[in-house]
């Protein structure tokens, strides 16, 4: 008779059996490294995840919109610029969409571009340093949603607005919505060398909202593609009132037909402001920017620029296909799947096959553009992407579920399920003309029961599933951080060679940096006192400090004098109200304190650098306000 106890055993055995399967497909053996990286926007929390795969271990948080204490951006003196916009100091965002910089349809590795949602803003972080470098303000925009999606050369990041606004801003009842609100998709200019960003133009197209939106390649390039719903323009329980009709719209705009038109002096240019930030790796310091003003295009005043192609329904996922032929749209309560055809669509403009208009832009006919319909796929269809065998994978957020199916033909060839209520799925240059064809990872919104429990807050989860033959196998679980709403994933190789492994100090141009022990001091303007400090193991220059006052400003400016990989260095004293600080080899970074009381305050290094680091400390003596004792300095001595 077998006892309770060998059954549990010999199910355990089964399991075992099973997952040794999938765990030696995720298996990296300690000293090796992952064979991508997968960037995972972290949602409310502002900021952006670096994990590998296969892996599906998490190397880094790069932050991007919102403070992040562990290296003190967002906090330091020259970083808080980065979180400046037109309605002041913002330190928090919304990431939702990243995109990597891509050269002839092809991730290049050299950016990559991610939007923030709350308070429109596209940001550019450097692959070579794994810092955000560039922020940029969307003006005339709310809910900065179909973004950042980069064209195949990287002409152009693209920002859609999903809330339509007046534009300009005016106060008029929210009941005007219909006919006043505009919708303003934004493209901005990528600089070729630097990756510079400036706002080329603004599309303001009528009031729906538009949710997603992907660039044409090959044929198709030149045309970027917007999904929109709410095509109804209601301002009020959208749920049910902006679910009325049948179809809602792809807008495709002609962006190579609008360059002509600018080029030619078209469109107008608008009172606005917003602003644009920029980081300086040599300075270690970014800059804010007030702009003023930004080109306006009405798109009635472009013939033959933008066209509306009907879809069912409530589109959300815009996507396009890796030659450039199919845009598929996932109508979220659409029962089939729709795929237009590229082809069919020029067709349809040059002889003119029209269903009406829209303020003044032609729709489409739907039988004349359509390409095909996956029918009955599964319930509630919200992205897709392609692998390299021609075939497109499509997650369904109701069911549960990716499916794969093939271009072309429509029909279903996989459906597994995901745990639970999917959102996007990634594969690496699944946005490219170069898809790869070995993994697909899928962002879950829901994963109670698939970790350990941690009180009502749970991290979401990101499933990875070999993609490698016919069908789908799902072989690692790891949870993810914020709320992820999609990722981007590329080949290592085209990364991490070339990393930066540390600032050189020889290039150090930050007004206030110490590039030895001897350029160390400590000066007085005022209430305001700047220390000049270095770093480097295992001990700070100076370590002692005397004459600092209650109701002093003291600016610490610390470098790091190491010039070897992987050795930063942390700051903090008692009472620094903003964060510490997290200083990289040959780097300067600035904290400002205020001390409120009189005493002798330590401070040390956060970080752990050697053997001695417990040792690597400092002293502050603060005295009176009216003190009259001088500012002394000192390394290895008593101060007298």
């Amino acid at each position: 008779m077998m006892s309770c106890g060998d059954n549990a055993n010999k199910k355990s055995s089964a399991g075992g059996a099973l997952n040794s399967s999938a765990a030696e497909k995720v298996y990296v053996a300690p000293g090796e490294q992952d064979e991508y990286y997968a960037f995972i926007s972290g949602g409310y929390s502002g900021n952006l995840t670096v994990y590998g795969l296969p892996s599906g271990r998490l190397f880094k948080e790069i932050p991007v919109f919102s403070q992040f204490p562990t290296s003190g951006y967002g906090y330091s003196e020259e970083t808080k610029p980065m979180l400046n916009t037109s309605h002041g100091f913002i330190p928090w965002g919304d990431s939702h969409h990243p995109d990597i910089s891509q050269t002839e349809g092809v991730t290049d590795g050299r950016w990559i571009f991610i939007n923030e949602n709350n308070t429109p803003r596209i940001a550019r972080i450097d692959l070579e340093t794994f810092e955000t470098v560039e922020i940029i303000e969307v003006p005339n925009s709310a809910g900065n949603h179909s973004s950042s999606f980069v064209t195949e050369n990287t002409e152009y990041v693209v920002a859609g607005t999903r809330f339509s606004v007046p534009v300009p801003q005016e106060d008029i009842s929210i009941k005007e919505y219909k006919g006043k609100f505009k919708g303003a998709l934004s493209f901005i200019e990528v600089e070729k060398e630097t990756g510079h960003m400036d706002i080329k133009f603004q599309l303001l197209m009528p009031g729906f909202n538009y949710d997603l939106s992907h660039p044409g390649r090959g044929d198709s390039h030149g045309w970027f593609f917007f999904t929109t719903y709410n095509t109804e323009e209601a301002s009020t329980l959208l749920e049910v009132n902006a679910s009325q009709n049948d179809k809602d719209f792809i807008a495709a705009v002609n962006w190579k037909k609008i360059e002509e038109y600018i080029n030619n002096g078209g469109g107008k240019m608008m009172p606005s402001n917003y602003a644009h930030n920029v980081y300086d790796h040599n300075s270690h310091t970014a800059t804010s920017t007030m702009k003023k003003e930004v080109r306006v295009i009405d798109p009635t005043e472009v013939p033959g620029a933008v066209y509306l192609l009907p879809t069912p329904k409530s589109p959300h996922g815009c996507d396009v296909s890796p030659d450039g032929k199919y845009i598929v749209g996932n109508g979220k309560l659409s029962a089939n799947l729709t795929v237009h055809s590229f082809e069919k669509m020029q067709e349809a403009i040059k002889n003119e096959k029209f269903e009406g208009e829209a303020y003044g832009i032609p729709i489409l006919s739907f039988e004349d553009v359509l390409a095909g319909q996956v029918e009955q796929a599964g319930l509630g269809p919200l992205h897709t992407e392609f692998d390299d065998k021609g075939n497109a994978y499509t997650t369904f957020f109701i069911s549960s579920e990716v499916v794969k199916w093939k271009l072309g033909t429509w029909e279903v060839i996989d459906r597994k399920p995901t745990y639970y209520s999917v959102g996007h799925l990634t594969i690496a240059g699944g946005n490219s003309r170069e898809p790869d064809g070995k993994y697909m990872f899928a962002m879950n919104k829901i994963t109670k029961d698939r970790y350990l429990p941690t009180g009502p807050e749970l991290e979401h989860s990101a499933q990875l599933y070999d993609i490698s033959g016919e069908k789908m196998e799902l072989i690692l679980d790891f949870p993810t951080h914020g709320e992820p709403h999609y990722a981007a994933a590329i080949k290592a190789d085209k990364v991490a060679p070339n990393s930066k492994k540390f600032y050189k100090l020889s290039e150090n141009t930050h007004p206030f940096a110490a590039k030895s022990e001897a350029e160390t001091k400590v000066v007085r303007e005022g209430n305001v006192v700047h220390v000049y400090m270095t770093t480097i193991r295992s001990h700070f220059s100076p370590d002692n400090i005397e004459g600092i006052k209650v109701g002093d400003k003291v600016y610490f400016h610390i470098t790091n004098l190491e010039q070897d990989f992987d050795v930063p260095h942390g700051f903090a004293i008692i009472g620094q109200n903003n964060s510490e600080l997290l200083i990289m080899p040959g780097q300067t970074k600035t904290s400002v304190w205020e001390p409120k009381q009189v005493g002798v305050w330590p401070f040390y290094c956060t970080d752990f650098c050697s053997a001695l680091h417990q040792e690597m400390q400092g002293y502050i003596r603060v005295s009176p306000k009216d003190s009259d004792i001088e500012l002394e300095w000192s390394l290895g001595e008593d101060v007298e």
